[in-house]
């Protein structure tokens, strides 16, 4: 608990400080995280880090990740999408030559995980660049969610929600992290209004985001169980590693993009 503790004081320490002052220091602080990211999952499919496939990943990343304005000085048929496209197909042609140790398969993690964590921290990046309320917003239904979810299955949890892929996580715990979530960011949303002019959406819409948050966390539980290991990594002592600190994020922010508002 000590180490944990630490650890999230000194996590605070750098993050608060990036999101406050946001612009160009938030954009590299949030590529380097998605770098990380991607390593962690490149590390759980157990390929190697310095590879060809690994260096096309961390490329693909980055260019999923990067603000909208890097991009925009390139040609209309070199748009971000043609170059995603572009990376997938490398990898495709590297199955073709090194089929023993990278695969279809291997190709479609790499691809996949490019997409899941360059989006999520490209919408980090977006949110803060809408205003400091807005993200704070997005980080609030995730941590409030997931501290109350806790209390709430600790007190009144009987029923477990997804036991094959989170064995302590319970159906009571979880309707009452985004209830009680909910309530507290309709108060929010009273003094920083975000999102939609109208009040009312934003709380059915910080309802759903709850859920998705919760999602976020189960998707990562899931993978994590998949390839058998208990964190994602390590660089974060008591807390995992990124992917395992960024899950919920890295729904919640992007459905905030798709569903309009940022």
């Amino acid at each position: 608990m000590k180490t944990r503790i630490i650890t999230a004081i000194i996590a605070l320490a750098v993050f608060i400080p990036l999101i406050l002052i946001g612009k160009l220091p938030l954009t590299i602080f949030a590529l380097i995280l998605a770098l990380i990211g991607m390593s962690e999952l490149i590390t759980m499919k157990k390929l190697y880090m310095v590879s060809f496939a690994a260096a096309v990943s961390f490329i693909g990343t980055i260019i999923v990740a990067m603000p909208d304005k890097w991009v925009a000085w390139m040609p209309d048929q070199l748009g971000r999408t043609t170059l995603i496209y572009i990376v997938a197909m490398m990898l495709l042609a590297h199955t073709v030559f090194h089929k023993q140790r990278f695969n279809f398969e291997d190709a479609a993690v790499l691809v996949l995980g490019m997409l899941y964590i360059g989006f999520g921290f490209n919408a980090l990046v977006i949110a803060r660049s809408v205003n400091f309320e807005t993200l704070l917003y997005g980080m609030l239904v995730v941590w409030l969610t997931d501290s109350f979810a806790y209390f709430c299955g600790r007190m009144f949890g009987k029923h477990k929600l997804a036991p094959k892929v989170s064995p302590n996580k319970t159906l009571e715990g979880s309707l009452g992290g985004t209830i009680v979530a909910t309530l507290v960011l309709a108060i929010y949303l009273h003094f920083f209004p975000v999102g939609y002019a109208n009040q009312g959406l934003m709380i059915a819409m910080t309802f759903v985001l709850s859920v998705l948050g919760q999602i976020g966390d189960l998707i990562e539980s899931a993978f994590k169980r998949y390839y058998g290991v208990k964190d994602s990594g390590k660089l974060l002592p008591g807390h995992g590693g990124i992917l395992d600190r960024f899950d919920s994020m890295l729904v919640v922010l992007p459905a905030m993009y798709i569903l309009g508002m940022l």
